[in-house]
């Protein structure tokens, strides 16, 4: 089974208010069994780019991701990441080669 991950493209406006966001959200990745892979603001090399920080999070499986996105826990850090950033969030598959013939 494909790791899963979570990318997610954040404009932040408050940056206090991303700050305790982050303080809410942290135990529930760490909780999920996540991997926090990167937080940064991207270098970009072709193209436009959405946000001034990119987060992305690796997880057992796709389904592990959408049960972190979707668990009570996360839900409550949400809407303090909603008022402090316009973000675009996706879940991705990892890839992994055909099996072999």
């Amino acid at each position: 089974m494909p790791k899963g991950y979570v990318i997610l493209t954040e404009v932040i406006k408050d940056p206090a208010g991303m700050d305790a966001y982050m303080r809410a959200a942290g135990p529930t990745i760490a909780g999920s069994g996540a991997t926090v892979l990167a937080v940064t603001q991207p270098q970009v090399i072709e193209g436009e780019w959405h946000g001034d920080r990119t987060v992305i999070l690796e997880f057992a499986s796709v389904e592990a991701a959408q049960a972190w996105y979707d668990s009570a826990e996360y839900g409550r850090a949400k809407p303090l990441r909603h008022a402090s950033a316009d973000t675009n969030a996706v879940i991705v598959p990892g890839f992994g080669p055909p099996p072999a013939v």
